[in-house]
């Protein structure tokens, strides 16, 4: 794992940057692709998208936190769930 840090370490911070836009930008445009496409795990893969992108930038840093602190003050047993009319 040092050897990796080590690495990623010397590389150029812009071929860093270009890596990290690509590989994060990649996941959140399938996590918002699965919104409207039949498929699971749409949140996991924007949340892991900003991850990804918050390793280089600070402006993904801040979109992190701040989802973040939107998912914590959500409480599951509010969110109600449409139930289908019983006939």
């Amino acid at each position: 794992m040092a050897n990796i840090k080590k690495l990623w370490k010397a590389l150029p911070r812009s071929v860093r940057q270009l890596i990290v836009l690509v590989i994060g930008s990649t996941l959140i445009l399938i996590g918002l692709a699965l919104i409207v496409l039949p498929g699971p795990f749409t949140m996991p893969l924007v949340i892991l998208g900003l991850f990804v992108l918050a390793i280089e930038f600070a402006w993904a840093e801040s979109l992190l936190t701040r989802a973040k602190n939107h998912a914590k003050k959500l409480d599951p047993r509010k969110i109600k769930k449409n139930k289908p009319e019983e006939k």
